[in-house]
């Protein structure tokens, strides 16, 4: 699972960009308002709004910082824009016009000349040519200045230190006094021709192409609604990423919304996704297609709380609405309300239409269906449209945690054949908008929800029986909770459960690994990219990470180093080395210290390998003729260096002192948190706080004992690479140590091999070098 978390680009490709390149301009705007930005030429960028108060105003931003990027794609960061212009053609309709009061105003963030920090407000129409709605304006930053008449009321502005600027954006009727619009007001903006000419006219720019590596990416509406899709569409490529976008299109900002008394709440009159956002993904299908990737578009019954209608909410029994932890909170549709599915169905309808539209293969998921699930575990099966459905067979279930008796498991059994219903019915709609074009149809499934252990019964609501295969074309899975707890036993049963409960074959699966919620969380992206791996391993059709944002935020770069034609060939053969290592035989270990010597003598080293790094000869283990011919054939087998092989040292073999035999109790592991199942074998040289540890990669089968708090355990099992998984993770505190027996992972040191009878008969040890492997951990 090799892997990289990228601060900074350093010696890696670095190219040059025009500044403001249209795919770099961002935008932003309050709630409820809509905006997106497209490029829909390398020269232009579009911006479409979607108004609903008088005071609303969305910015066009361009940044000095790149926030956006992966490190490794990046700009630079350059704020001097001295002796620089920016020129281009502006054309408007539906926003205030360039001579108009409250008209676009470019707002410049940053420092004045004594460092200062202030803003200015140039006024666009001080620097254009043309008509309001259709000018050309060009913006000369060492001649720039703020103030609505010119030049009476000038501000120059500094050009040298600037954070940031962005154009405002505001509807016709926009006075600056609160109040709602009597119908949404639409609107846009074309910048075209963009150039940019000038001292500093160029940026360094980060231009990495990862080598494919077999992951493809899923990204989220929600997170980047901001950013241009062929901004999004250059990371995904740059890191490696390739078929699949699985682009779930959020709950927050693709709807339609209508005025109901004072409530703003979603319709589909005029269109079930706003003009934003369809200018948005009929953007991303085209980015997508030119670059050959596949979206899946992906749609939940999750929707904004404060935008949903009443009667369409999940409630508790008591009527609680469900309502998740967001801030501000989401709620989840109830599958049995008929209107609240009409919408769902609308609106996935409109984006699958968009990829038919592209002439992209229409791939529609429904995405983390369920019945939601309070903390406290109530079940929210009790609104209105629900309790009809149920009828009769609505039962009390105060907590779906615990035994149920009959009447409860039935209403449970019932609550799953709708939401099947409801999600098939949904995909139905999909095809019949679409036919006679073919649909793949995915569900995607979140394991940690709907297999929690403390609420075994509620599968029968959550993973109803109704989707086994082949009610959808894929199935897929994501169990981010698990992942990044190293929880991999429960990841590993739930994994199990699913196949034995729904039995979709591996090839008409797909996994989800992820997500790093926190910057400060990074640690966990081993686990990840170990979860990734092992789906690879498991030979399901598509691995996807989970989610680009925090890709590009944590830098996370992930490598497929297996040589071409490795499928067809093994990196590493588990057999033993077939000679006994002679008395006479060299083992040299060996690290890696930087010496800083000052000119008084004084000495500043640095460690640079937290593990010695092993190499062997073993010629003169060669005794018999017999010997030299398995050596031969042992050699031809490995086709020399290309693959490895296990090696016994007889000095360093096992986890007891003096390579006495193994007991349960030689080498502490670690210790327990009641969540963590997997505990990779270790072998410490020195005082297990401060001295040297060594992983343990190639135990000897047969030969591990585990202990828990000194006692031999059962239940846990040995996984790839020397890692021990418990079946039930450790308590918190407990203390796990193990012994065993261990091999080394070594190779020939080169392609060559020269040995004859005559050499050991004369009594000259053959040369026979072996260097250790570093195995992926």
């Amino acid at each position: 699972m090799p892997y990289w978390l990228c601060k900074a680009g350093r010696d890696q490709a670095r190219s040059h960009v025009q500044r403001f390149d249209p795919r770099f301009w961002t935008v932003n705007f309050p709630r409820p308002m809509m905006a997106s930005v497209v490029t829909p030429a390398p020269d232009a960028l579009r911006v479409d709004v979607q108004f609903h108060d008088r005071d609303a105003l969305a910015g066009l931003i361009w940044d000095s910082e790149d926030h956006f990027d992966h490190p490794l794609l990046a700009y630079a960061t350059d704020r001097d824009y001295s002796r620089t212009s920016l020129s281009f053609r502006w054309r408007s309709s539906g926003i205030k016009p360039l001579d108009a009061v409250h008209g676009p105003t470019l707002t410049v963030e940053g420092r004045d000349a004594a460092g200062v920090p202030r803003s200015w407000y140039v006024r666009l129409w001080n620097y254009a040519s043309g008509t309001p709605e259709d000018a050309r304006i060009r913006l000369p930053f060492s001649a720039l200045s703020g103030g609505f008449a010119l030049p009476d009321e000038a501000e120059p502005v500094y050009p040298a230190d600037i954070d940031r600027m962005f154009i405002s954006l505001v509807p016709p009727g926009y006075d600056a006094t609160p109040g709602p619009l009597a119908s949404p007001a639409d609107g846009w903006v074309e910048l075209t021709e963009i150039a940019c000419d000038g001292a500093r006219s160029i940026l360094e720019i980060g231009d990495v192409l990862v080598p494919p590596h077999g992951l493809a990416m899923a990204t989220a509406y929600d997170d980047s609604f901001n950013l241009a899709p062929a901004r999004i569409v250059r990371n995904i490529i740059g890191l490696g990423y390739r078929g699949s976008i699985n682009h779930y299109v959020g709950m927050s900002h693709y709807f339609s919304l209508a005025r109901v008394g004072e409530d703003l709440l979603v319709t589909t009159a005029g269109g079930a996704i706003c003009p934003p956002c369809a200018a948005w993904h009929r953007n991303l299908a085209h980015e997508a297609k030119r670059w050959g990737l596949s979206p899946i578009i992906s749609l939940s019954y999750e929707l904004f709380d404060v935008h949903c209608p009443s009667g369409w909410k999940q409630r508790a029994e008591n009527g609680d609405p469900a309502l998740t932890g967001w801030e501000p909170p989401s709620t989840l549709l109830s599958p049995a309300n008929p209107d609240a599915m009409g919408y769902l169905q609308a609106v996935g309808v409109a984006f699958a239409q968009i990829m038919a539209q592209a002439d992209l293969p229409v791939r529609f998921q429904v995405g983390e269906p369920w019945w939601w699930i309070m903390p406290d575990g109530r079940i929210c099966l009790y609104d209105h449209a629900a309790s009809e459905a149920f009828g009769t067979a609505s039962v009390s279930i105060p907590s779906i945690r615990g035994p149920m008796n009959a009447a409860q498991t039935s209403m449970l059994d019932q609550a799953g054949a709708i939401l099947a219903d409801s999600t098939l019915a949904l995909v139905g709609a999909v095809r019949a908008a679409v036919a006679p074009r073919p649909v793949e149809s995915l569900v995607l499934v979140y394991l940690p929800t709907v297999l929690d252990s403390a609420a075994p019964e509620a599968r029968r609501a959550n993973v109803p029986l109704g989707w086994a295969w082949p009610a959808f074309d894929v199935l897929q899975l994501e169990d981010y909770d698990w992942v990044i707890e190293g929880r991999f036993a429960d990841h590993q049963a739930g994994l199990d459960l699913m196949q034995q409960r729904l039995g979709y074959p591996l090839a008409r699966q797909h996994y989800m690994s992820g997500f790093v919620l926190r910057p400060e969380q990074a640690q966990v992206w081993a686990n990840i990219a170990l979860s990734a791996d092992m789906a690879k391993g498991r030979g399901v059709a598509e691995t996807l990470i989970w989610a680009l944002p925090q890709v590009t935020r944590d830098g996370f770069t992930y490598f497929d180093l297996q040589p071409e034609g490795a499928e067809a060939m093994q990196a590493f053969d588990d057999v033993l080395f077939p000679l006994a290592i002679g008395r006479e035989a060299e083992c040299t270990s060996r690290f890696s210290t930087q010496v800083f010597q000052s000119v008084s003598g004084h000495e500043t080293r640095n460690s640079l390998w937290a593990d010695a790094s092993l190499s062997f000869d073993v010629g003169p283990g060669i005794r018999s003729e017999a010997d030299c011919a398995d050596l031969v054939r042992f050699f031809r087998a490995r086709r020399g260096a290309a693959r490895g092989f296990r090696l016994r040292d007889p000095l360093d073999c096992s986890s007891a002192e003096d390579g006495a035999a193994p007991h349960h109790s030689d080498q502490l592991l670690g210790e327990g948190d009641g969540v963590r199942s997997d505990f990779a074998l270790i072998k410490h040289y020195g005082d297990p706080t401060e001295g040297q540890q060594r992983r343990i990669t190639r135990p000897v089968e047969g030969s591990l004992l585990v202990s828990i708090d000194g006692a031999p355990v059962n239940g846990w099992s040995l996984q790839q690479g020397g890692v021990v998984r418990f079946a039930t993770p450790p308590a918190p505190g407990a203390e796990i140590r193990a012994g065993y027996l261990f091999d080394v992972p070594v190779r020939f040191a080169t392609d060559e091999l020269t040995v004859g009878a005559a050499t050991f008969a004369a009594g000259v040890a053959a040369s026979v070098p072996l260097v250790e492997i570093r195995e992926a951990v």
